[in-house]
């Protein structure tokens, strides 16, 4: 309203004054703040107690992305903790049955964060409903899964974008988010290799942290945070105790496309291909 020239007296605004702000477009949202300067910042601390460093493309972009998210995306999140014991297995074997080259390299080799992605591109596919972003005024649906994979450089990251990710051989799922990662961290993907996409995984358990919720990379509607593994003591059948390796992960959900239950079946789904991951070699 601050922005709409009254007409009226003392500063009275008529409905024609609304009408003619509308028309020159005045009326709009103002832009989201953008926190307070430089100087306002400088101003608390002490002089000579801090280098000033300017933020580069990256840190700016980053920057200006993550808040536009923040102030634009309406978050939720959940969390759950998943048994990890089959899936480690299975790796362990996938890896030991690799055929080797002349050179003695193995025709594939896949981590457990491959296994992940592939996890949560296979519950995307059995939960079509949180395959979608949002887009303005309408949901875009999509017949394949595309996963971004997050990953950490010197001051910044970036999420390259494994195209069909449910579909591909694993074999060839683990070679390409190796390459997008390599490349990534050299600083050497097109543009087209990391725009677009649904979800991303974005994991930190190599750093030792238990659980962390991050921040949905728009217009993806879900992110999902990957945490450390542990072994944790459980109740055994007919008594005793037994360990079993887990790891807990949170969703975040965009509630504009992924609702709560949605996104409670979309979790579900992966924690079920994760226990159960016979069928993600397939």
């Amino acid at each position: 309203v601050s922005r709409i020239a009254a007409t009226g007296p003392r500063g009275r605004i008529f409905a024609r004054d609304v009408q003619t702000a509308m028309a020159n477009g005045v009326a709009s949202a103002p832009a989201p703040a953008s926190g307070p300067t430089a100087d306002r910042v400088k101003a608390l601390y002490e002089a000579g107690t801090y280098t000033e460093t300017p933020a580069d493309s990256m840190r700016k972009t980053i920057a200006v992305r993550l808040v536009e998210a923040k102030q634009t995306v309406p978050h939720f999140y959940l969390t759950a903790e998943v048994t990890l014991d089959r899936l480690l297995a299975l790796r362990h074997e996938a890896n030991a049955a690799a055929p080797h080259d002349a050179d003695g390299k193995p025709a594939w080799h896949l981590s457990l964060n491959d296994l992940v992605v592939r996890a949560l591109a296979r519950a995307l596919v059995h939960v079509p409903a949180a395959n979608a972003v949002w887009a303005e005024d309408r949901i875009l649906r999509f017949d394949r899964v595309d996963i971004g994979i997050a990953v950490a450089l010197d001051g910044g990251l970036i999420t390259p974008v494994l195209r069909d990710a449910a579909a591909k051989p694993m074999s060839v799922v683990a070679a390409e988010a190796k390459d997008l990662i390599a490349r990534g961290r050299l600083k050497k993907l097109e543009p087209r290799e990391y725009q677009g996409g649904v979800s991303t995984v974005s994991n930190l358990g190599m750093y030792g942290v238990k659980e962390f919720a991050g921040i949905i990379n728009p217009p993806q509607s879900t992110l999902l945070a990957v945490g450390g593994t542990e072994r944790r003591p459980v109740e055994a059948e007919g008594g005793g105790v037994r360990f079993e390796t887990r790891m807990t992960v949170t969703l975040s959900c965009d509630h504009r496309v992924v609702d709560g239950a949605l996104g409670a079946r979309l979790l579900s789904a992966f924690r079920h291909a994760v226990e159960h991951p016979t069928g993600l070699l397939m």
